[in-house]
């Protein structure tokens, strides 16, 4: 099986090199890299092309004008050939296993269309500040799940050809584009949870998720779950109504805070542990 590494790139080139070597050290070796830079700024593609230079398993492309990463990791999905795909931000990197756990899985499991392992978040040289420890096993096939509080989350790969029986990555969410991503595919088949760390997430000024992005980012997350509600025809959840247009992040919020309390965290446990053995 062949692994595609996505990465979109706008204005993080001084931060490719660490994202490159860990590439190079997977342990995976039948991969391919694909870079879209999104009409970067700065110096980006000039350091990116000497970065990776003549070798062929690198493959560089560039939006004619900004488009944002929605569109842009759609696009990197298109020029893709590789049956698995995963995003790798650009001033990000992967552990050396990374690939090859998510491989394997695929390659045991054929209902499995999507592997999600752990992060660790890091300071600006990629030094390890903590991991995600939310990061675990959800239940397969309920309507209602939509990643709220945040379970799933990077180093995530995903079956292209299921991909292409979805509805395709959505270009109006400019932030969330990956939770829209995972719910389109929870609702394809199952997903696997593998019990590692595998992505280092670097914190930065310039980081999409960071500093004045973050309320945009709730927002985003906000739409991505109301648009999941939508196309699961859902009604009610927990007895409240589902708005028939997008009400605003707060409401949606509002809807789904039961999924934070103590009953329905003991319920979801309950409900992983028999599915993980019947």
């Amino acid at each position: 099986m062949k692994f595609s590494i996505l990465i979109a790139n706008y204005n993080n080139g001084k931060y490719f090199q660490d994202c490159y070597e860990s590439i190079l050290k997977q342990t995976h070796q039948n991969w391919e890299a694909i870079i879209l830079d999104d009409a970067s700024t700065d110096n980006s593609v000039e350091i990116i092309k000497n970065t990776i230079k003549n070798d062929t398993r690198f493959k560089f492309y560039e939006n004619e004008k900004n488009e944002g990463v929605g569109f842009t990791k759609g696009k990197l999905i298109e020029l893709s050939s590789g049956e698995i795909c995963g995003y790798l931000d650009p001033d990000d990197a992967i552990l050396p296993n990374a690939l090859n756990a998510s491989i394997q899985v695929f390659k045991k499991n054929k209902d499995v269309v999507l592997t999600y392992s752990r992060l660790a978040k890091c300071d600006e040289n990629l030094n390890k500040i903590s991991e995600f420890q939310s990061a675990m096993q959800v239940p397969n096939g309920d309507s209602n799940w939509f990643n709220c509080p945040v379970q799933i989350a990077p180093f995530v790969g995903f079956r292209k050809d299921i991909y292409l029986k979805c509805e395709r990555m959505n270009p109006e969410l400019r932030i969330a584009e990956d939770q829209d991503l995972y719910f389109k595919f929870y609702e394809k088949g199952k997903v696997f949870f593998i019990n590692q760390t595998d992505y280092l997430y670097r914190a930065h000024a310039g980081g999409i998720s960071q500093n004045e992005n973050k309320q945009k980012s709730y927002e985003y997350f906000a739409q991505a779950i109301f648009l999941a509600m939508k196309r699961r025809k859902i009604e009610k959840i927990n007895d409240e109504k589902i708005p028939e247009t997008y009400p605003g992040s707060e409401k949606i919020f509002k809807i789904l805070e039961y999924q934070n309390g103590i009953p329905y965290r003991i319920k979801k446990k309950i409900k992983v542990f028999f599915q993980k053995f019947l």
